[in-house]
């Protein structure tokens, strides 16, 4: 099933709502010198406060490695990541190869969410290979699969998020909906240049861009995007539970607030 002289290193990554926390699993596997499999459960004793499920999946393998590195690697040909997250299996290589040459934005300049923990990986990657000679692969499984090492790190995933939360991945603040949306799908909003007024329902700074990265909810009643909730990104900062009248840019390919007229009063 796996290759003798690689170390397999399956991952996983939970969050779970209300309050939102988050939780990762890791499970190193390898064959012994009688050709037996050998597997190791790595339990973290807190979870993670705040913590979206992207977060936690990229959490779960840059917590791996550098687990990793504390051991004797040189039995092994490389190491093997195996995630059912798609996010990270599919752009691994974007990250080190355009992300990370392109100040962690697009190819239109929009900010790449969780560049922190991407960087975090890329360098931890980086630091294996120069300092052992190993190349880092990373393979997806589909998840809830009929294997036991899969299903084994997502249990522990989801029971680790449900530990006394004690650290951070990013700050977010948030505050309750002004009201239930009629859509929220990203991207719903239209960027037309157009002057608007919102409310902000999640703000958080995104250290690595020097940008801010809000949730807002559109206010203007005679908006044809009017009770929509989308994101959008900013230079400007904007404070969540707070309504502002701005303006938007015009490309929907890199949603941003230009101007900040005025803060404006709640809405009856």
């Amino acid at each position: 099933m796996y290759d003798d002289d690689a170390l397999i290193i399956y991952t996983d990554g939970s969050s779970l709502p209300s309050p939102r926390r988050g939780g990762t699993g890791i499970r190193f596997v390898k064959i012994n010198e009688i050709g037996n499999e050998v597997s190791e459960d790595i339990v973290s004793p807190f979870g993670y406060e705040g913590a979206t499920n992207n977060q936690m999946e990229l959490q779960a393998p840059i917590t791996a490695l550098k687990e990793a590195l504390k051991r004797d690697l040189s039995p092994f040909s490389k190491i093997l990541i195996k995630t059912d997250s798609q996010y990270v299996a599919n752009n691994f290589k974007t990250a080190v190869f355009q992300w990370s040459q392109q100040r962690w934005l697009n190819r239109n300049g929009k900010p790449i969410l969780n560049a922190v923990q991407w960087k975090e990986l890329v360098k931890t990657v980086n630091k294996i290979y120069q300092q052992t000679g190993k190349r880092v692969e990373f393979e997806w499984v589909k998840g809830h699969a009929k294997d036991m090492h899969n299903k084994a790190v997502d249990k522990s995933a989801k029971k680790v998020a449900e530990c006394r939360s004690t650290n951070r991945v990013s700050i977010v603040k948030a505050r309750r909906k002004k009201f239930k949306e009629t859509k929220a799908d990203p991207g719903c909003v239209k960027m037309q240049g157009q002057r608007i007024s919102i409310y902000i329902v999640n703000d958080q700074y995104l250290s690595i861009q020097k940008v801010y990265y809000y949730r807002y909810q559109v206010i203007s009643i005679h908006s044809p995007f009017y009770k929509y909730t989308d994101f959008i990104y900013s230079e400007i900062l904007l404070s969540a539970g707070h309504f502002y009248y701005g303006k938007f840019h015009k490309d929907d390919k890199n949603p941003r607030v230009i101007v900040k007229f005025r803060e404006i009063m709640s809405p009856k």
